[in-house]
């Protein structure tokens, strides 16, 4: 993921880097006029593999905690797939639990809230 997204330019307007892949414009957002709940994750990953994290997090929250958790458990798999370690085991177990996954959902729904403010800023 992180190397797609270092191979896109990020949109200038935060959202839209999508388009380089051949995906169509946000119906959404051209319907509405407000971003869906995943407007501005690609140009948040973009954004991040780039290094720019700031810009990142105001493009899109969820984005950017998608491409750090995208870096860190690629670490976690490679130094557990090269010496045997249980970390991805401990990783993965704790990850789904109920309540890392209610939060990982509110923040989503909080990134959304975010996105929609700065569309509308």
């Amino acid at each position: 993921m992180l190397t797609v997204g270092a191979a896109l330019t990020p949109s200038p307007a935060g959202h839209g880097t999508h388009t380089q892949l051949g995906l169509p414009p946000c119906s959404w957002a051209l319907a509405l006029g407000r971003p869906c709940p995943t407007c501005g994750m690609t140009t948040a990953v973009s954004l991040a593999a780039h290094g720019d994290l700031a810009s990142a997090l105001h493009a899109q929250p969820m984005g950017l905690a998608i491409a750090l958790a995208a870096s860190s458990l690629f670490w976690i798999a490679l130094h557990s797939a090269l010496t045997g370690s249980l970390l991805w085991s401990w990783t993965l177990s704790l990850l789904l639990r109920p309540s890392v996954l209610a939060g990982a959902a509110a923040g989503g729904l909080l990134a959304w809230g975010h996105t929609i403010l700065a569309w509308s800023a």
